[in-house]
């Protein structure tokens, strides 16, 4: 140690790094001390640690979680401006689809829903084929058409017939900027192999809570509406949705499509 070591104190008060921060980076390997005195437990810091140490306070200040700012750290300062740029392009488009959500929630509270005939109904077991990916909001729609024509051709050249209804199954959320695991599935009967990505599997029997979704409210935001009045109308009659939702294409009573909940019998 020498005269141009400085105590965690001093050092953190000179790079604007709090005691609690400074154990933090050390702990992380972020920041680990020149010295620290075996006797005293003192921590140390050498007068060239500063720099490190301002940027790193620099970055915490972007938000950025540690485990980033590690991989940020010992880059060239031109390659870490390209990758703070490109964090910083991520970001906005993120804060935009949230913008954008929020802006939906309020024309969706502003807009008045129709009344909904939202019922109970038993559905048998079902073989479908299907494929399953995970797809962004903005990919949603061309993955769907694409999922439908390439299955509805596959049973044609398979022999079965390819008119039967299209289910889409939303297993987990899909934004604009997180992708969801989305399954497109068509019902079928007879034998059928499956071929790359397209998969045979028996949806089980079920009762669903369903309501057709009524003309204008097909397109998000609105649909959201429809989807948030049929898990009230569930919770209000002490039902339990125990899977996730799909729509039915298409749907009943002319409707384009149904939204339903397999729930508890």
């Amino acid at each position: 140690m020498t005269r141009s070591h400085l105590l965690a104190g001093r050092f953190g008060a000179a790079t604007r790094l709090s005691p609690k921060a400074l154990r933090l980076y050390a702990e992380q390997g972020l920041l680990v001390p020149a010295y620290v005195d075996a006797q005293t437990g003192y921590r140390y810091y050498a007068a060239d640690q500063a720099p490190r140490a301002r940027l790193i306070a620099r970055l915490r200040q972007l938000g950025l979680p540690v485990a980033r700012i590690a991989g940020l750290l010992d880059l060239s300062p031109q390659a870490r401006a390209i990758e703070l740029r490109t964090w910083l392009e991520a970001q906005s488009e993120r804060l935009s689809g949230h913008a954008e959500l929020v802006e939906a929630m309020a024309r969706q509270a502003e807009t008045a829903i129709p009344p909904l005939a939202i019922a109970l109904r038993d559905v048998a077991a079902t073989k479908v084929v299907s494929r399953r990916r995970l797809v962004t909001v903005t990919d949603l729609d061309a993955y769907m058409a694409q999922a439908e024509a390439d299955i509805r051709a596959h049973l044609a050249a398979s022999g079965r017939a390819c008119d039967g209804p299209m289910s889409v199954h939303h297993h987990d959320l899909t934004t604009r900027d997180n992708e969801g695991p989305v399954e497109v599935a068509i019902a079928c009967e007879g034998p059928v192999e499956p071929a790359d990505d397209l998969l045979i599997r028996l949806l089980p029997a079920r009762r669903e809570a369903f309501v057709s979704v009524p003309a204008g409210h097909e397109n998000f935001p609105l649909v959201l509406s429809v989807y948030e009045a049929l898990e009230a109308w569930i919770d209000r009659h002490g039902l339990i949705a125990i899977d996730s939702p799909y729509e039915i294409y298409p749907g009943s009573g002319g409707a384009d499509f149904d939204i339903a909940y397999p729930v508890n019998s």
